[in-house]
């Protein structure tokens, strides 16, 4: 709503409101009753009516109840986790995430010591540890926490006193990363498939190089996540079953987005087509039993490209997502109206003035995905001026339309206290209309919130056991 020039808006100011949607949403992207329906597997645990608001309402301000505290601060508490929990999987380890912990909490909680401290963790790994020479082992575990690590760096970089090496820090992870792979026995096909004017980077792991027809699973990261989180959650999983498994870059992600400077797009089948088209040219996929999994904001992107692209055999929503959009907090979609120029005034006379640097800050990151232009100005410490363009990209996601017209077979995961889509993933299994699972990951567990960030293991272990059973018979 605008208002007459000297006029005063009555009730919260927006700054107020925003404040509130901002803490609220912790990262700025936001289950309800899974009962006993059918199709519903046995983990799924049952809560009561409204619990996911319960949860949110328990969370604002705080760590929710139950979950390991890091740092006080929830967005940088479930940061922190992930880290944690890629320790299983050899991409972090306890003592130097909890040692990295402790040195921020004590110099104070900021983007500043955030970033400081994972980079030079990073940046230490990439050494040569005191007194030999490593061989590639070493090296090569050492240079996967360094990617794990100058992603935790990246991800809060944009809130730090240098936003404007955002770039030079991606490049630094992407390099740790491709440092591992070139390490790893088998080295995973490096390649890149066609897309648009800008090639997609591909990585092909496989447990040996015979040309031994394999079930593969295509990774799927999602708006903020590194290649690193794909190791996290998936490449080991598929690798001990015999099976190949694909990391990539679609846009908006890793090198399309930071270097190449392409942005989200909501037509996702035609990011999936032509990696399938790679994989099905190979003679070490099985090409009927290529499987597709989506984690995060990407639990709206891979069933958007199965709903399209026949070829996927099996499909896995981590967790089921249908409007991106509702992520975030509704004082943020209020702005967006149907006019531009009507939106744009709203965000830059009455919202951009008043808005906290915190939110300022967590803004910056949730739309550079979105709008070239908002990265750029992120760079040079700058909010973006255009609110309306990366706003509509976003509610361009929605795929409330398309979920009925998947055929493949689909796993829906859920999370107990799933704070940025809390809802979605039952929203998205009851309108899906072929063979469908639907599973909640509980506190009990040690697996609650989005994506389940203090047990990847058993993540995995529930997602490739399900893939598993599907394509058996396929």
């Amino acid at each position: 709503m605008t208002h007459r020039p000297g006029e005063r808006p009555s009730g919260p100011t927006r700054r107020a409101l925003l404040t509130a949607g901002v803490g609220a949403g912790a990262a700025v992207v936001t289950g309800c009753s899974s009962g006993g329906a059918p199709g519903v597997h046995a983990a799924a645990a049952a809560t009561p009516s409204g619990s996911a608001t319960a949860t949110a309402s328990a969370a604002v301000g705080g760590i929710t109840p139950g979950v390991m505290t890091l740092f006080k601060d929830q967005a940088y508490n479930f940061n922190g986790l992930l880290a944690l929990g890629g320790s299983g999987a050899g991409s972090a380890e306890v003592g130097e995430v909890l040692t990295a912990v402790n040195a921020i909490n004590t110099a104070g909680l900021s983007a500043q010591t955030y970033v400081e401290t994972f980079r030079k963790l990073g940046d230490q790994l990439l050494k040569a540890p005191p007194g030999s020479p490593a061989d590639n082992q070493t090296k090569r575990f050492r240079a996967l926490r360094a990617a794990q690590y100058y992603g935790q760096a990246l991800f809060f970089v944009l809130g730090s006193d240098d936003p404007g090496s955002e770039e030079q820090l991606y490049r630094a992870g992407r390099g740790a990363w491709d440092t591992f792979c070139g390490l790893c026995e088998p080295a995973p096909v490096k390649a890149t498939v066609p897309y648009g004017t800008t090639p997609l980077p591909v990585w092909f792991f496989r447990p040996d190089t015979s040309n031994t027809r394999r079930p593969t699973v295509i990774l799927t990261n999602g708006s903020d996540g590194q290649n690193v989180d794909m190791w996290t959650y998936g490449v080991p999983a598929a690798l001990e079953r015999g099976w190949n498994a694909l990391v990539y870059d679609g846009p908006g992600q890793g090198q399309l987005l930071f270097v190449d400077r392409v942005v989200f797009t909501p037509t996702w089948e035609k990011v999936v087509t032509p990696l399938v088209d790679w994989l099905t040219a190979r003679s070490d996929v099985d090409p009927a039993r290529i499987a597709l999994t989506g984690l995060s904001m990407a639990g709206d992107l891979a069933p958007r490209a199965a709903a399209f692209e026949s070829r996927i055999a099996a499909l896995v929503a981590m967790p089921g997502c249908v409007e991106p959009w509702l992520g975030f907090p509704p004082e943020v979609r209020k702005i967006l109206t149907p006019d531009k120029q009507a939106t744009n005034d709203i965000w830059n006379k009455e919202v951009v003035p008043e808005l906290p640097p915190s939110a300022a800050a967590v803004l910056k990151k949730r739309f550079e995905p979105f709008s070239i232009p908002a990265m750029l100005a992120a760079r040079q410490g700058k909010l973006f001026t255009d609110f309306y363009t990366p706003a509509t990209r976003i509610q361009a996601l929605s795929i409330t339309d398309i979920v009925g017209r998947i055929k493949a077979p689909t796993l829906v995961l859920d999370y107990e206290g799933e704070q940025f889509y809390p809802g979605q993933p039952r929203r998205m299994y009851d309108a899906l209309t072929s063979p469908k699972e639907y599973v909640k990951l509980t506190a009990a567990q040690g697996a609650q919130l989005h994506c389940s960030p203090m047990a990847p293991q058993l993540h995995c272990e529930v997602v490739f056991d399900w893939l598993q059973d599907t394509m058996s018979g396929s």
